[in-house]
């Protein structure tokens, strides 16, 4: 069974293109899937059937697993019996029966303009860390990308006449714009100090830590924590805290969800629609707090 995962994960990679945070998703649900499956003798995937992937699910929800982690269990479960479906492994109806869990889309935090710009200014000083900490904050505000997607610019993706950045998630490539003041961060970090990381070496990514290798997830997770802390700010900032606050506040000024959507990446609109129920909240709050006849 480990082969044909390990088939599996080769697939989505080099056929799928898949990006490799959600192959490695994929990978570590599915190995947990099979572990179970050996536990209640299934030991060849020929013999998987919709009861035993059902009791799987069953298994996860007495375990107190959160409705999204197992709903994003069950996606992985699918993508496998396909795959395993069109090697002839597996019967087709074997996924028939098998339903995720709903999922209420909540409303995520967002911080506040005069929290942003706290966070921004926290990170701003002359030292070569802090110029390279500055202008990935100001790129993450200004293009709402993910972490990951982050760490993985290269020189290349990012030009700074036309300000924009080019970011390829697997297959798919979209073009994010950003603003003046991103623009003269990353300027600045690239003119003044990121030869000082590098140590007189060559990389082809944007930024690097203080060896001259490319960041980390964690690295990046925990000098945001860090700054927020610096700034004063009680609630939890995490990179994708910037990402919903970018989005929230396009939202909040205008901004065309459609055109949120393409900028986020996101693949179903009803993801980016999270962002315009929250200002509808907010419109609402405002309204009840100022009119006289309320």
């Amino acid at each position: 069974m480990e082969r044909e995962l390990g088939g599996f994960t080769a697939y989505l990679r080099e056929v799928k293109h898949t990006a490799e945070n959600t192959v490695v998703s994929y990978e570590r649900d599915l190995k947990k899937m099979l572990r179970y499956l050996e536990a209640e003798g299934v030991g060849e995937l020929s013999q998987v059937t919709s009861t035993s992937l059902n009791s799987y699910i069953l298994y996860l929800e007495r375990q107190g697993r959160a409705p999204a982690t197992i709903s994003r269990s069950v996606a992985s479960m699918k993508a496998f019996c396909q795959y395993l479906q069109r090697r002839g492994v597996v019967r087709p109806e074997v996924t028939d029966e098998l339903h995720a869990p709903h999922i209420e889309k909540r409303i995520p935090e967002i911080m506040t303009l005069a929290e942003v710009e706290q966070l921004l200014a926290a990170a701003r000083g002359g030292s070569p860390k802090e110029l390279r900490d500055c202008a990935m904050l100001e790129l993450l505000y200004a293009t709402g990308i993910r972490v990951s997607e982050l760490i993985h610019l290269t020189l290349e993706d990012v030009n700074l006449t036309m300000e924009y950045i080019r970011c390829q998630d697997g297959r798919k490539e979209r073009i994010i714009p950003f603003g003046r003041v991103a623009r003269e961060a990353v300027s600045r970090y690239l003119t003044l100090r990121r030869k000082a990381l590098l140590h007189g070496q060559e990389s082809p990514w944007l930024f690097t830590n203080c060896s001259g290798q490319p960041m980390s997830r964690q690295g990046c997770w925990k000098l945001i924590k860090g700054y927020g802390k610096k700034a004063g700010i009680t609630m939890e900032i995490t990179p994708h805290t910037l990402r919903h606050s970018y989005a929230a506040h396009l939202v909040e000024n205008g901004a065309d969800l459609h055109a949120v959507q393409e900028m986020l990446g996101h693949s179903d609109i009803s993801t980016t629609q999270v962002y315009a129920r929250r200002n509808q909240v907010r419109i609402r709050e405002v309204y009840g707090a100022a009119h006289p006849r309320v």
